[in-house]
């Protein structure tokens, strides 16, 4: 009687593709996953910003008997002062995106460009945009967000 027994030690190709394709699957879901992770991240920034620029709108009120900035360079004082704002970049009020700062602009409507937001005095949200109608101690700021819309908020 002749026996032979298989004392190979190995994987079977079936083995290996299939760890293969698990890996594969793995690196996939990551790299489809990561840009929109990033992208909320940086929009969530976004948001915090236009948090911040509220509380020191409140803050500069306060100190200025209830006064907002009015027009464009009330507007570019006040960011330079209060929100260590550079158009440079060498701020710290800076895009996640461009690492540049914020371009200020001021007037009613909807911010198009990333990296820019809109202020208005006497402004409210409506929707997405900004709109006149609010006290003259109120502003609204908008910011275009990278993952979809605006985020709109007005100060008390």
């Amino acid at each position: 009687m002749n026996v032979q027994t298989n004392n190979q030690k190995g994987f079977t190709i079936i083995e290996v593709v299939l760890v293969l394709a698990i890996a594969g699957l793995i690196f996939l879901m990551v790299f489809i996953a990561l840009p929109a992770l990033q992208r909320s991240q940086r929009d969530t920034q976004r948001r915090d910003d236009a948090a911040k620029l509220i509380s020191q709108l409140n803050s500069y009120s306060t100190n200025n008997k209830g006064a907002i900035p009015t027009n464009q360079t009330a507007l570019k004082d006040f960011a330079t002062s209060y929100l260590k704002w550079a158009a440079d970049g060498s701020g710290e009020f800076n895009d996640p995106t461009t690492g540049v700062g914020y371009v200020l602009d001021y007037g009613t409507g909807t911010p198009t460009t990333d990296g820019h937001i809109l202020y208005l005095n006497g402004g409210n949200c409506s929707n997405e945009s900004i709109v006149t109608g609010g006290s003259a101690r109120q502003a609204a700021i908008a910011i275009k967000l990278e993952g979809s819309g605006v985020f709109c908020t007005t100060s008390k």
